[in-house]
This record gives structure tokens, sequence and C-alpha cells, in this order.
């Protein structure tokens, strides 16, 4: 694991201007600002508005004295002035640690003007780098990605520089929402499944085709669910980059019991069907109420793999990574996926979940193609609602990801009542 978080605060920094990034050379491409090399995304025009932190000058703009986030703290921010919008002031009263790990903290906290309840992460920031995962937040626009509503700098008596992203806050998580499940020895009823994995793949789509972003690390800890309403939302970007083609990434990314095969066999030029495979392993764990592939370290992940899959052919090395050549696995017969799976499993479900989890990254669907899969047409019927009588969060408002798409595909993701709504609603010239 330490090697991991090395490998993640690396990549996490992108340097703040040219002269510092002459004075202190990357190990690597990875400390490179991809946003500004790659071809600019339909939503990446937003960033150079977005005031990243570039100078010495906008960094002490948004500081603060205070780093505590022990209950009852408060910090004080000052939000606004860009743009003709007036300055106003945010307190924050610090509530409860809600997450913690290698990267920081997270913390529930209290707006004390609005009583909004908020999420705060905090992570140390290094003052000679912009962060990565701020850049990539201020891109993201979607119902089922986390947004970000602001963000501050904080500082101690040490001089440390702390980030401090605000967001909504969101009360659970997938993992504990299958935890729930697990310690009550039931399955999580299957319209839960269909919901929690659509919305899952709603927002690759978005992540993929609109922001171009690769999040690196998809696990039930890292999507959020409203238990209410059961929306879900993805958080955690402070594994994602935008891919470019051509560039080297590293390959020890991503939690183990979800990582594709191919980051495994050590491939550096990958693609987002590693997020892919990610949510078909979560597929899998919703539908069996326990992780698919539980390796205890790397090659027995890989083992875990291959017990379900089968010894990948040298044509599937190939696609994962063409510069390994040194694989001495004993030969295995894949195991059938309905017997992976209990026999009354729906069949759509055993096939959405091959379709994922294939060792070819090109063999995978898409994040669109699967939200158009028949084991969500449930989702789709003009009566559908949650099991207390409720309606479902919103599934149907999508934004740019479907540009490009083949018009059939559409014609799937829009059902026809609400293409038929979208049509009522549209303003007619006055006398048709």
């Amino acid at each position: 694991m330490q090697r991991a978080e090395r490998e993640r605060e690396r990549e996490t920094m992108v340097p703040l201007g040219p002269q510092l990034h002459q004075q202190n050379p990357p190990r690597d491409n990875e400390h490179h600002n991809v946003l500004d090399q790659a071809p600019p995304p339909p939503a990446a025009e937003r960033l150079s508005t977005a005031a990243p932190m570039e100078t010495e000058k906008e960094m002490s703009a948004s500081v603060v004295d205070g780093n505590d986030s022990a209950a009852g703290h408060i910090i004080s921010t000052t939000v606004g002035g860009k743009n003709g919008e007036p300055k106003r002031t945010s307190s924050y009263m610090a509530e409860r640690v809600v997450g913690t790990g290698s990267f920081g903290i997270v913390f529930q906290a209290k707006c004390l003007e609005t009583g909004e309840t908020v999420a705060i992460k905090k992570v140390l920031q290094d003052r000679r780098y912009k962060n990565r995962e701020l850049q990539l937040m201020r891109l993201m626009d979607h119902p089922n990605i986390i947004s970000l509503k602001h963000c501050f700098f904080s500082t101690t008596s040490r001089d440390e520089l702390f980030l401090n992203l605000v967001m909504d806050f969101v009360p659970e998580t997938m993992y504990n929402v299958l935890k729930h499940y697990s310690n009550s020895n039931q399955r999580m009823p299957l319209i839960y499944v269909k919901l929690y994995a659509y919305q899952l793949f709603r927002g690759l789509a978005y992540l993929h085709t609109v922001a171009r972003v690769c999040h690196r690390d998809i696990k039930p800890q890292n999507l959020l669910v409203d238990p209410l309403i059961h929306e879900v939302k993805i958080c955690d970007f402070g594994s994602a980059k935008v891919l470019v083609p051509g560039e080297a990434n590293i390959s020890y990314i991503c939690s183990r019991y979800y990582r594709a095969p191919e980051l495994i066999f050590g491939a550096t030029e990958y693609t987002t069907s590693i997020d892919i495979w990610s949510a078909g392993c979560v597929l899998a764990e919703l539908l069996l109420g326990q992780p698919l592939f539980p390796g205890e370290n790397a090659v027995d992940q890989l083992v875990e793999i291959i017990k379900v899959l089968g010894t990948p052919t040298r044509e599937e090395i190939r696609c994962m990574n063409p510069s390994y050549t040194d694989f001495r696995f004993p030969q295995i017969k894949a195991h059938p996926w309905h017997k992976v799976f209990h026999k009354r499993m729906p069949p759509e479900a055993i096939d959405l979940a091959s379709r994922l989890l294939q060792y070819s990254p090109s063999l995978r669907c898409t994040a669109l193609e699967a939200c158009a899969h028949p084991f969500f047409d449930e989702l789709r019927e003009p009566n559908a609602r949650l099991p207390n009588g409720r309606p479902l969060p919103q599934l149907f408002n999508f934004k740019q990801e479907l540009s490009g798409a083949a018009l059939e595909l559409i014609h799937r993701l829009i059902p026809e009542h609400v293409q038929r709504q979208a049509i009522m609603s549209f303003p007619h010239p006055s006398g048709t």
C-alpha cells in the first residue's frame, strides 16, 4: 500500500508553472498537466475560467488561518468576488470525521449561514503544484458525479497548506449498503441492484465521453448513496486522470479487488475500460453480496480472476499488455458464468457481467452500452417505482454524453414515454 500511496501522491500533483517545473524536474510524465496537453473535451473549455491556483497571489487570496477539523471548530472563508459576483462569507462548523486515508480526511460540516450540511475533503497541498483532483472536479456537472461547491486553503502553525474541497454531503456509501445486507444475511433486492449499477454506468458514461476522465478507483467505498431517493454519486477523484493516447501512466492504481487484469500485467498505456472492469466487479458484488475476486495480493488477484475467466490466451495477454511475455500460469478452463451466480439469477444480469468482465479491454462494452443493456429495462418502464411506491430518481436526463451516440442506442437509452413527454413539453409555434 505504501507504494500505491507514493504513486498516487506523485500523480495528483501538477506543476504550477514552467519556472518551478524546471527547478523540480518530474520523475516521470505523470507530473505534466495533461489538461493543458490533451485536446480539450467539451466540458474542459470551462477550465480556463475556473481560476486554477497558478500564482502566489491567487493562493493567498483563498487561504484561511486554522486547520482544525475537530467537532465544533468553525472555519470561515470568502466565496465569490469574480465575474461581477459579490463576495460572501461562508462559515463551516465541523461536526464529525466521516472518512480517513492516505489522502487526508473527509469531515461532515454545517454551513452556519444556510444550515446546509456539506462534506469537506481536506488534503495536504504542495505549494509548488496544482491539485489535479481540484482541476478535474471543476469540470464535472452531472447528477451521478459528486459536485464541488467551492474550495479554500487553510494553514497550520507549522506553515502546512491544506486544500479543502467543499462538496455535497451524501450520507451513505455503496460499501455500507452492501455491509447492511450482508450483516442481515440478505441479498440486495434486484431493483436496487439495477438502480445503483445503472447510475454508476451513467456517471461513467459522462466521465469517459464528456470529461474524458478515467476515475481509476471505482469501488463501493467511492460510490455515495442517498438512502431516501436512492441516487448514486461517484466520488473521490484523487486517482482520476485524463488519459492521453501514447502517454504512459502508472499501472499500480485502483483498489485490488476491482483492479483490471491489464493493470496486474503491468500495462502503462490503458484506457477508460479499466473503469468498466471495476464497475463490472461492483455489479457482481451487488448481485453476490460479496466481492467476486477477493485476491490477497497482486498475484492472488490474478489467480482469482483466472478461476472464473480461465487462463488468458496469448492474444488476450497481448491485448492487455503487448510488452508482457513472462507468463507461466497453468491452463485453467473458464468457469461458466451461470455457475458463478445463484440459480435464480436473471440471465440478463449474467450476460451484462460477462460483457463487462472480459480480458481484452476493447471487448468490454462501454458505459453507455451498459446503460442500454436489457438488464436495466425494468427501470425504463413507465410505471417503474421504488419498493416504497416513491418515484425513481431521474435516470434519463442525459447531458452531452449522448453526443455522437448511434441513433439506435439513443432510442434504447431514452424510453418512449420520456420521449413523448419531451415532445409535449417542447414549445410549439402559435397556431400549430
